[in-house]
């Protein structure tokens, strides 16, 4: 018998050509931890592959607040975890009042399971007006165990 193994998830995580928004000129970041070695302008800023990484484990949030009002048409994140197996969830936000009030975008949830499944990419297409903030909090681990947070990129384009 003839048989090949084929992946039923792509594993390309080049970031697709998209005219991406400038969070270093149009947003300051709240986030609740990062480690020194892996700051959040690591998933935000382009040119720094290292990505993101909390301090410490448990849920995390990562806050943009944007200077002016923003429209958005598509939000692009990509998740790595090549050493730990575990559920991860995240919920994306949007605030049209400065973070006073918010409204979810997307409730997502996966498996890691390095080494096949190490990689996750989430690329929404979105028609959001006013976007005043815009909120990504993480659960690392739904089991409650000690992984922390992490993100490896996280694009916005309008």
């Amino acid at each position: 018998m003839r048989k090949r193994v084929i992946r039923t998830a792509p594993t390309e995580t080049q970031l697709p050509e998209q005219g991406w928004l400038d969070l270093d000129e149009r947003a300051e970041v709240e986030v609740t931890s990062e480690d020194a070695a892996c700051p959040i302008e690591a998933a935000l800023v382009p040119g720094d592959e290292s990505g993101w990484r909390a301090a410490q484990p448990g849920p995390q949030t990562i806050r943009l607040l944007f200077d002016h009002p923003q429209r958005l048409s598509r939000v692009w994140l990509l998740f790595i975890e090549a050493d730990t197996a575990r559920t991860q969830e995240f919920v994306l936000r949007w605030s049209p009042d400065g973070g006073r009030s918010f409204r979810e975008i997307v409730r997502q949830q996966w498996n890691f399971g390095p080494p096949e499944t190490t990689r996750e990419v989430e690329d929404y297409r979105v028609e959001l007006d006013g976007v005043t903030a815009l909120e990504l909090a993480i659960v690392p681990d739904r089991s409650g165990g000690e992984a922390r947070a992490s993100l490896a990129r996280w694009r916005l384009a309008a």
